[in-house]
């Protein structure tokens, strides 16, 4: 068995955790731009965008990453629960419902309508 110094140690800390968020914020952008490109009056579920993020498992990240955007051209309204319902939204669910019927979305108790 190798044995690494404290110093070494600290190095491969760094590496490992410098690559784990090179890895997040590539599928911070990821996630944003798949959701940049859902156009009006189309939805994609959280685990939709997650698949197409390369992360299939990711669907609470995100959610989460839709949470703490800032950025003004991205429609996180338009990203719904698989189960067909419309989910959460940082401004409200009854805002998030409003502008997908305005996109002519249909909604019948909390639930987007095919």
């Amino acid at each position: 068995m190798v044995r690494l110094s404290t110093k070494e140690r600290t190095l491969c800390y760094r590496e490992a955790h410098n690559v784990f968020l090179f890895k997040i914020v590539k599928f911070k952008e990821k996630t944003l731009e798949i959701v940049k490109r859902i156009p009006k009056g189309k939805t994609l579920s959280y685990k939709e965008v997650a698949k197409l993020a390369g992360s299939p498992h990711a669907w609470r990240a995100v959610g989460h990453v839709l949470n703490k955007n800032k950025l003004p051209g991205i429609p996180c309204h338009r990203v719904i629960k698989s189960n067909g319902k419309i989910g959460g939204f940082k401004n409200g669910q009854k805002r998030k419902a409003l502008l997908l019927k305005r996109e002519g979305i249909r909604i019948k108790n909390e639930k987007i309508k095919t």
